[in-house]
């Protein structure tokens, strides 16, 4: 898994260097950095629209008891196309863009959620309310005022004390 990461940390670099060249070579390089920057705002604004909609279907999947586990799938998959879609490069912006087709990303999600293995406890109290945690003691307390004691000024300092200038 290490040897992986460390194959996608340099190569994909190494190939949108590539991509980056053929097309600023092509179209120019003035038309690169726009087509780089307009895929990551859409991609931005696409994946607010989309992730909205995850949200309200993994909600309506908790409202029947179900665990919304291909929604969360979907979750983390928008958020990899928000990572694919902010990091400029044409393979990246590729990638991203297929993980926004929500049929891919729905048949990629329903496939990680088969080839998974959860395990799902819900623990409801009565009421619906669930345990926040430390143990409640119900009593009943009376609040006591006491004068706080008063202390005399002596006109005499105490010859003992340390800090009597007297010795």
């Amino acid at each position: 898994m290490a040897l992986l990461f460390l194959a996608a940390l340099i190569g994909i670099p190494l190939i949108e260097i590539m991509v980056f060249i053929e097309v600023g070579s092509e179209i120019g390089a003035l038309n690169t950095v726009i087509i780089t920057v307009v895929t990551a705002v859409i991609g931005v604004f696409l994946i607010r629209i989309q992730g909205i909609g995850v949200l309200m279907r993994a909600r309506a999947t908790l409202d029947r008891q179900e665990t919304p586990v291909n929604e969360i799938f979907e979750g983390i998959f928008l958020a990899l196309a928000g990572l694919f879609l902010i990091i400029p490069g044409f393979v990246t912006d590729t990638i991203g863009f297929l993980l926004l087709i929500p049929p891919l990303r729905r048949s990629l999600a329903a496939y990680m959620a088969r080839n998974s293995n959860f395990v799902a406890t819900n623990v409801r109290h009565p009421g619906g309310r669930t345990a926040r945690g430390g143990t409640v003691i119900d009593g009943e307390y009376e609040v006591i005022e006491k004068e706080p004691p008063t202390i005399e000024p002596t006109d005499k300092p105490n010859p003992d004390s340390p800090w009597s200038k007297e010795k």
